[in-house]
């Protein structure tokens, strides 16, 4: 165990790959926005509006490759490690201002934009945190923060520009003011905000736990400081584990949702044609789409129970049955019908192959009984 030990000290081992004084160097070089560092986050913001546009995944993650955006965060969570008052108050007036350059920017593209958005998903995965976007960030703040204390750097921070995604939340915002959609607005802000503290908590945590030199300073400010960290943590974090409960639940539902029509397609002498998933809101609910003979209380009750099985409530289950007046597509209807007898008799093949090979087992079985029983006569 001892010598285990020493081996996984040895791989862990920090100090002889560190360089302290060049890695806070770096981040307080990287800090200002001014320059070039302008115009080149204006570009990363365009660049990735246009990919959310358009919902191309490959130029949003381009986008992030080229943006400064780390500088100011980084900046911030080294200057709460090191208690260094000037770097904070210089990273938190830097942040603004990229913050106002992004969000100006990337509302300007999307008010002259001609593309109209039909299903925007990507700008809808940037409205609803949950705990795992606190738990990429955090991670990928450490991962950015290891890599800036290297003396030999690799392609970490490209890597860790991508997953902690911070320049997309700032697109989401320039288009919910373009559009005047609140929800774009505050929801994609949230998630900027998240990113935005963790990344600078990890830089503060891997700053205090590398022992980056302190700038001089009061305990009774250092006391203060923690306290306000502490309550911007309980804030940003609560929220998103709230939302990340309601992700599971939706995600949870429409795959109990699923498998419970797969195993009902028909209800006696009445077909399931369609069905539709509604996770808006408070409630989620399943709209079963019939067709054939309408269902009689009877069997109604007995779907509902057989769908408790499945965690779905006789309140989440909404039947409609006024086939006459949908636009059904019969076509896709006996194919579903088709599909589903199919697998019936698959499944009947197969349990009447199961049950031949054990019968032939048996008849062996008997055969060599009765051919030991003649021998022992």
């Amino acid at each position: 165990m001892n010598k285990f030990t020493r081996y996984l000290r040895h791989i862990v081992y920090l100090e002889d790959e560190l360089d302290r004084a060049a890695a806070a160097a770096s981040i307080k070089k990287n800090i200002a926005f001014r320059g070039p560092n302008v115009i080149i986050l204006a570009c990363a913001i365009f660049i990735a509006s246009i990919g959310l546009n358009v919902n191309s995944i490959p130029v949003i993650i381009g986008a992030m490759l080229i943006s400064p955006v780390m500088g100011p965060i980084l900046g911030f969570g080294l200057g709460l490690g090191t208690n260094d008052t000037g770097l904070l108050t210089n990273s938190l007036k830097n942040f603004l201002v990229m913050v106002v350059i992004s969000i100006v920017v990337a509302t300007l593209y999307f008010m002259i934009s001609p593309l109209r958005m039909t299903n925007p998903t990507e700008l809808l995965a940037r409205t609803r945190p949950t705990i795992y976007d606190v738990l990429i960030a955090l991670f990928g703040g450490v991962a950015g923060m290891l890599e800036h204390s290297r003396k030999e750097r690799g392609t970490v921070l490209a890597g860790v520009a991508i997953a902690t995604a911070l320049m997309p939340p700032l697109c989401t915002v320039g288009y919910g003011i373009a559009t005047l959609a609140p929800r774009y607005i505050f929801g994609a802000m949230y998630l900027f905000l998240i990113n935005t503290f963790f990344i600078a908590l990890a830089t503060f945590i891997v700053a205090k736990f590398l022992g980056f030199e302190r700038a001089p300073g009061d305990e009774l400010r250092n006391r203060r400081s923690a306290r306000v960290v502490s309550l911007i943590l309980v804030v940003m974090i609560v929220p998103s584990v709230i939302s990340a409960i309601g992700t599971i639940r939706d995600n949870n539902f429409a795959t109990n949702a699923e498998r419970f029509v797969a195993e009902h397609k028909t209800i006696g002498s009445a077909y399931i044609f369609d069905h539709r998933i509604n996770l808006d809101g408070r409630t989620q609910t399943l709209d079963l789409y019939l067709a054939g003979e309408a269902l009689d209380y009877t069997t109604k009750q007995i779907l509902l129970q057989s769908a408790l099985n499945y965690g779905l409530h006789s309140d989440q289950i909404i039947f409609h049955e006024e086939a006459s007046v949908q636009n059904i597509d019969r076509n896709e209807v006996m194919r579903n019908l088709s599909d589903h007898y199919l697998e019936t008799i698959r499944q009947l093949n197969q349990t009447i192959v199961e049950l031949q090979v054990e019968l032939a087992r048996y008849k062996a079985l008997e055969k060599a009984a009765a051919a030991d029983t003649t021998a022992a006569k």
